[in-house]
């Protein structure tokens, strides 16, 4: 039997080559490129993260005892990827 590490090893070698199985149900995106055609599960996954990319409210800033000024977890569209 192949061990854990081997079928990663396949596994992120396949994605990084951009092969897929032809039985795969998710379509994978390769090369940063974002098809039309999503699925839902995709699809509920990219929503999540737009949403979570956003600034702090400013009534959070003002309040007292919080030592948090901004979302260190913001995502540029361009140089910070989610990795699906």
């Amino acid at each position: 039997g192949s061990s854990h590490f081997g079928s990663r090893l396949r596994h992120t070698l396949r994605c990084k080559l951009g092969h897929r199985r032809s039985d795969s149900p998710r379509p994978t995106t390769f090369d940063g490129a974002m098809g039309a055609v999503k699925t839902f599960m995709l699809k509920k996954h990219l929503a999540k993260k737009l949403n979570q990319n956003r600034p702090l409210p400013q009534w959070f800033r003002m309040k007292t005892g919080t030592k948090i000024r901004y979302n260190k977890f913001r995502r540029h569209w361009r140089r910070g990827k989610i990795g699906l």
